[in-house]
């Protein structure tokens, strides 16, 4: 049984079940690459599985960068390691597009192929601030901006931005801005407290 991807490359039952089984056998004769990570990978790749219809298939590595994909961090498929710095701006942009969906240090690890040991230690030390910071900033500079922009209310509010647990939201938004959600919304509406 064999499925044709966007570009009409074959993706066979052999190639699927070497990607599965992560067989080293097949290492260098083809790359997958997956759709929805933009990331490309060796068959023996220990990353998890993927879904079958977002894979595509390259003979070789030149190939899928050609196509855009990035090579994985965890089986390296180009045999060099992706440089820290871009590795980081991949991670970032993919927390500035997704932020209000449930992300942990884990699910970054996955998505990016790397521990999430590494991941924490090398996003601290380009950015200066953990994983866990990066996405409490931009949930919290969003909020800022719904409370402003929206008369949404306070537990929307926090749901909109990733932070479905209202008494939470409501500490953490005072913790790191000074003011309650309520607070904020009020005082920058009489123009009375400056924006942080």
């Amino acid at each position: 049984m064999k499925n044709e991807d966007s570009n009409g490359e074959m993706i066979t039952d052999e190639k699927w079940h070497a990607i599965i089984s992560n067989d080293a056998s097949y290492n260098n004769h083809f790359f997958y690459a997956v759709k929805t990570t933009g990331i490309f990978c060796k068959p023996s790749c220990k990353s998890r599985i993927p879904k079958k219809e977002n894979v595509r298939i390259f003979q070789n590595a030149e190939e899928a960068l050609s196509a855009h994909f990035r090579p994985c961090k965890r089986c390296k498929p180009t045999n060099e390691r992706l440089p820290d710095n871009e590795w980081i701006a991949f991670i970032t942009e993919y927390i500035d597009k997704n932020y209000p969906k449930k992300l942990t240090l884990e699910t970054l690890a996955e998505m990016s192929h790397g521990s999430p040991y590494h991941l924490h230690r090398t996003f601290k030390r380009i950015t200066n601030i953990t994983p866990v910071e990066y996405i409490q900033h931009i949930r919290l500079n969003t909020a800022k901006n719904l409370l402003l922009q929206s008369d949404l209310a306070i537990a929307e509010i926090g749901k909109a931005v990733g932070i479905p647990n209202i008494p939470y939201f409501v500490t953490l938004f005072k913790k790191a801005i000074g003011y309650t959600p309520a607070q904020y919304r009020q005082f920058q509406s009489n123009s009375e407290v400056p924006q942080k």
